[in-house]
């Protein structure tokens, strides 16, 4: 549904653009949220997309604007922009955002914004532009609420109507000590129902699911998620609470971790093909798609070694691509369920065994169904043709051994990865498949010259 608007508003705009009917644009720009706007953007040209911006009036929907466009297009969009009008809007924008948006920026232009931007903020953003982009410090929110534990809940909330009306999500409200580390939490709900007197030492929450600023931003997001919070609090070395990780920006890393692997077990980057260039592109592919050439070349090899036999019972080449299919198709699985599970915390690399065990099994039970279903076909099909029950029985055992064994090295090699701090989306794709093409390839061959001589 969302897809079907999606397209709707930008062919909508698109009409209203090639006929310049700058009052209907208006009226649904001003209409529009952002977000659907930065969908609009990547089908638009350099000078739509500058009509478009200019007929928004609103600076903070500008700012909202810029956080949600893909980075090649906020790049090549901001290019023409003078840094007056960069800065007029990002003014209007949170920290973190701004740190992120100008971390993507030539050095030059970025310091060009900080030394244009108040010092207060520009101070808040360089602070966030010390830490590396995917820890918790480089995705943190520096505003938050943070209250002395000797306070009353009386002092508490009118400390919140006071000082701390610009906090846009404050979902919790942190307490510290006079050091101002982190000692306890409190939430909205539970300071307006105790008695006004109370100080908020005696009703806090001491259990805290904090963070280091260097943690990287999966571990966060995977903490938000396990225990169902809104926020998480970021601490330097000291326990002094510096900021918090909000759950939108953990959505955020969820979406862009998840595309990560995606792409990466794929052999393809890490980053969508859109935003890169041929030339690029090329460049990425090149060594995943060479593990597959290398392994397409030793099948080569090994098929050769087997060639007396292949051209004593040709039909043994009828089954070699459905034995490397099964293989390959339940190595591929057996890898994207550990990767995943490791990705969400659901597996632990300290598991291996049980998981290995647990893949191999299924794998074994699988290869005895289809590997019966499969070699029933043989039989049927070339029993009469001069073929003994000895080759159904072959590819029985073949289809028996690629699966088996493709779902052992699907399991195992991710996880050995993992278990030597190694990304484990790079054992998947194109090494995996490879493998297991060489094992399925070699096992037939093996198995079924050994039975038909017989």
């Amino acid at each position: 549904m969302i897809d079907k608007n999606s397209k709707i508003l930008t062919e909508t705009i698109k009409r209203l653009l090639r006929r310049n009917a700058i009052s209907h644009l208006a009226k649904i720009v001003s209409k529009t949220h952002a977000a659907d706007l930065s969908q609009v953007f990547r089908s638009l040209s350099l000078n739509d997309q500058q009509k478009i911006f200019n007929l928004i009036d609103d600076p903070e929907k500008k700012g909202i604007l810029f956080s949600e466009l893909e980075e090649y297009t906020f790049l090549d969009f901001i290019e023409d922009l003078s840094i007056d009008a960069i800065v007029e809007v990002i003014e209007y924008m949170p920290s973190d955002d701004v740190a992120d948006l100008i971390g993507r920026l030539p050095r030059d232009k970025s310091s060009a914004i900080l030394e244009r931007m108040e010092n207060e903020e520009s101070e808040e953003v360089t602070d966030l532009l010390c830490y590396s982009d995917d820890t918790a410090g480089g995705i943190m929110v520096p505003d938050f609420v943070a209250l002395k534990e000797n306070l009353t809940a009386r002092e508490a909330i009118e400390s919140l109507q006071k000082e701390y009306l610009d906090v846009e999500m404050p979902f919790y409200l942190y307490v510290v000590d006079d050091n101002k580390r982190l000692v306890g939490v409190i939430s909205l709900r539970q300071l307006v129902v105790v008695k006004p007197n109370t100080p908020l030492k005696d009703f806090m929450t001491t259990e805290i699911f904090s963070v280091r600023t260097d943690i990287d931003q999966e571990e966060v997001a995977k903490i938000v998620a396990r225990y169902d919070i809104l926020a998480v609090p970021v601490v330097d070395d000291q326990n002094v609470l510096v900021g918090i990780v909000t759950v939108d920006d953990v959505i955020d890393i969820f979406r862009k971790e998840a595309t990560e692997d995606i792409l990466k077990m794929a052999g393809a980057g890490e980053e969508f093909v859109e935003t890169q260039s041929v030339l690029r592109s090329t460049r990425i592919r090149l060594p995943w798609l060479f593990a597959s050439c290398v392994g397409g070349i030793l099948a080569f090899f090994i098929i050769g070694r087997f060639e007396t036999s292949l051209a004593r019972f040709t039909y043994l080449a009828a089954f070699i691509p459905v034995i490397m299919g099964m293989g390959g198709n339940i190595g591929t699985q057996s890898s994207t369920i550990v990767v995943r599970g490791l990705a969400t915390g659901r597996f632990n690399v300290r598991d291996l065994w049980p998981v290995v065990l647990k893949e191999l099994s299924i794998g074994t039970i699988l290869g005895i169904v289809y590997g019966s279903l499969i070699g029933a076909v043989a039989q049927v099909q070339f029993g009469g043709a001069g073929a003994s029950h000895f080759f159904s029985i072959a590819v029985i055992l073949s289809v028996l051994c690629s699966m088996s064994l493709a779902a052992l090295v699907g399991s195992f090699v991710p996880m050995f990865f993992a278990r030597i701090n190694i990304d484990p989306t790079v054992a998947t794709g194109p090494f995996v498949t490879t493998s297991i093409d060489i094992i399925s390839v070699y096992c037939y061959f093996s198995l079924a010259t050994a039975l038909l001589d017989i």
